[in-house]
């Protein structure tokens, strides 16, 4: 058994375990990151970059087939082999080899397989040939192990060996038939994606589409699933699954049955921390882990939750975020600086309560930040709904022949400032970012009208929102 010793410990080297790592270094601290699978982690290769490949190249398609002078030039159908090519290089074929050289550039040293705490400060890492590295922190240890896909208990689902997000980002073969069980930013993702490659697509769905966000942005996406051939049933359960020798079937709570070669389950996520030893330090394990805004877990002193695995926003950016906040504070802390944990602070993830923002990479895009109505509502607000057909705007003309979308601004009427707002239509992540600044900046109403948009650009929503709402007086 080896033995180290290290100012910080972080256990997971995907983006989240990689910020924190070296946002602590570039304030000084030695740091050692455990990985048990790629540096880089979900994101990286079986998430964010391999289903944007997959979903990118039929939406270029649709795109030059829905503008005159475009179309004429589409003489072929989508190559699902290209794409899954492309898909592989984004991944680097599952190869960590580049992930790693950056971490030595950085200076931060790796050590290879299966973190457990095992104590106050205590790590232990199994390898693979079996071999134990002890490892001691002298401040902190971040644990930035993320989520999983969350399989239901439902009869016979197991057994059948279902997809989870994993394999329908990875596949290297393409199912004629899949059932997507779910109705979330991962069902619609890839159900765009595997309508797009061709593939019979059914979507089961216990609720409605995209039912977390506003109702035009889950109904427009139906309605474009349905237009590229996906089955869309919703209010409906799986009760039960089987497999016969071809397909696999699955009984719902309305009495119907889904038929399909493959099975994808996207009905959400659990936290990795089932085996790491939380036990050993009054934690339990397979819990989220519950934070302070500066990360740390609440009840320690020296214990980080970073990313998904804390259950504030289960998103690769948010956690990225939440990282330069944790590695910043860790180091602070270390070394007995001043920690700013007000509010927007230096060392705190804000953000994360009323801020966040999230693009669904869907056909047409769904990008949001902050309330929506029903939620601005829940936390008592007093509000103002501002909406805006996008198709109306001078630059939806120019992008598409058949622009559809619409968007929604929430402004706060007790002090005139954007406090959420979604935009649905082709290429809208482009826009999410200007809205994201208005909201965190607090931005008053009466000063955006002198942030004049480019013309023309479907940026002019901006212009047709002030003008729905009125110029404030004073």
């Amino acid at each position: 058994m080896s033995e180290s010793t290290y100012d910080l410990i972080v256990i997971g080297a995907g983006p989240v375990g990689e910020n924190v790592a070296d946002r602590a270094v570039q304030n000084g601290l030695s740091v050692v990151i455990v990985e048990s699978e790629l540096v880089g982690g979900e994101c990286s290769y079986w998430a964010c970059m391999p289903s944007k490949a997959l979903l990118r190249s039929a939406a270029a398609l649709r795109a030059a087939r829905n503008l005159d002078g475009a179309k004429q030039a589409v003489t072929g159908e989508l190559d699902v082999a290209g794409v899954l090519r492309r898909r592989t290089t984004m991944t680097h074929d599952w190869d960590d080899s580049s992930q790693v050289e950056w971490l030595d550039g950085a200076g931060i040293d790796l050590v290879r397989g299966h973190a457990v705490l095992h104590g106050v400060k205590q790590v232990a890492v199994s390898a693979s040939d079996g071999t134990v590295t002890k490892l001691t922190a002298r401040h902190a240890v971040a644990v930035c192990t993320g989520s999983a896909a969350l399989l239901p208990d439902t009869p016979g689902l197991v057994d059948i060996d279902p997809w989870t997000s994993r394999k329908a980002t990875s596949a290297q073969d393409i199912p004629a038939s899949l059932a997507i069980v779910g109705g979330g930013v991962v069902a619609v993702e890839m159900a765009t994606a595997y309508a797009g490659f061709g593939t019979k697509v059914t979507l089961v769905v216990r609720g409605t589409v995209l039912s977390t966000m506003e109702p035009f942005a889950g109904e427009l996406v139906r309605a474009s699933l349905e237009d590229l051939g996906v089955t869309v049933r919703t209010g409906v359960e799986v009760t039960e699954a089987h497999r016969t020798d071809k397909n696999a079937v699955l009984s719902l709570s309305d009495g119907g049955r889904v038929v399909a070669e493959q099975v994808l389950v996207a009905t959400g996520r659990t936290p990795r921390t089932t085996d790491l030893g939380l036990e050993t330090v009054g934690l339990a394990p397979g819990e989220w882990l519950e934070v302070d805004d500066t990360m740390r877990i609440t009840g320690t002193d020296w214990l980080y939750a970073v990313g998904d695995v804390n259950h504030r926003a289960l998103l690769t950016h948010q956690g990225k975020y939440q990282a330069r906040a944790a590695g910043d504070v860790i180091a602070a802390r270390a070394q007995g600086s001043t920690v700013h944990d007000e509010p927007w602070g230096a060392h705190v993830a804000t953000a994360d309560h009323n801020a966040v923002p999230q693009v669904t990479f869907t056909d047409p895009e769904v990008a949001s930040v902050g309330f929506t109505e029903a939620s601005a509502k829940k936390a008592g607000r007093r509000i103002r709904v501002l909406d805006y057909d996008l198709s109306w705007v001078a630059g939806a003309s120019t992008s598409s022949d058949d622009y559809r979308g619409h968007a929604r601004a929430i402004v706060d009427e007790d002090r005139q400032v954007l406090i959420g707002a979604t935009f649905v239509g082709p290429d809208v992540a482009e826009l999410l970012h200007s809205a994201t600044i208005a909201i965190v900046g607090e931005v008053p109403i009466a000063r955006l009208w002198h942030a004049v948009p480019s013309y023309p650009t479907v940026s002019e929503v901006w212009l047709r929102w002030l003008e729905t709402y009125g110029r404030p007086q004073g």
